[in-house]
């Protein structure tokens, strides 16, 4: 099928007086930019690793939590993402923001979040969604749908009392960056990159990209 013809022409535009020098400060703008265009999981984020052969893998996930220290998502530490990180914990993420033409490139590494801080945010959670971390055994074969609705109802009936425990196989990691990437589409396709890389006095130095 050809795709010749599949074509968007952006509009915007990215100069440097638009950047904050702080690379997190910029990332807040734009994500409450994607938040107010009521655009779908504007906190997704498609997360890459590397396994242990150095075989690559993208998954998305949901951004949780964000500071100035980096980003904050939760997972199964059995699945295949959590493993490939305890081998190599240099990660990419990606945010896709298309509906405002732009994207985000951050790269860095995925710090264990502590177990008081994952209890923190599990307990926040939706009961059904605690329920579900007990449930999957993320990445690993089922047979059928029906395995996941079975354990479900068991799992619901053994923790018909008081608050679910958090799970032993369940956390989080923070992605904590060493460069960013802002990219806002623009005509004729000369869109507008600007790369925020952390130097050896941990300054943020910025440069503007060829498209």
């Amino acid at each position: 099928m050809k795709l010749n013809n599949l074509r968007q022409d952006y509009q915007g535009q990215l100069d440097l007086s638009d950047l904050h020098a702080n690379p997190f400060t910029m990332f807040d703008h734009w994500f409450n930019d994607a938040r107010g265009a009521k655009l779908l999981e504007p906190n997704a984020m498609v997360l890459a690793t590397v396994d242990g052969q150095g075989c690559p893998a993208q998954r998305n996930v949901l951004l949780k939590h964000y500071d100035n220290k980096g980003f904050v998502f939760f997972t199964n530490l059995k699945s295949s993402k959590a493993q490939h990180i305890q081998h190599n914990a240099q990660v990419s993420l990606l945010f896709s923001w298309l509906g405002l033409e732009r994207q985000l490139i951050v790269t860095g590494e995925a710090i264990p979040l502590s177990r008081l801080k994952t209890l923190g945010y599990f307990l926040q959670r939706p009961r059904n969604s605690q329920l579900g971390a007990w449930v999957s055994h993320q990445s690993k074969v089922i047979r059928s749908r029906n395995v996941l609705e079975n354990k479900f109802k068991q799992i619901k009936t053994t923790f018909t009392q008081g608050q679910v425990p958090l799970p032993h196989f369940w956390g989080g990691y923070c992605v904590c960056p060493r460069q960013f990437e802002f990219w806002q589409g623009a005509e004729s396709r000369l869109h507008d990159r600007f790369q925020y890389k952390m130097d050896h006095q941990q300054q943020w130095n910025i440069r503007r990209l060829a498209p």
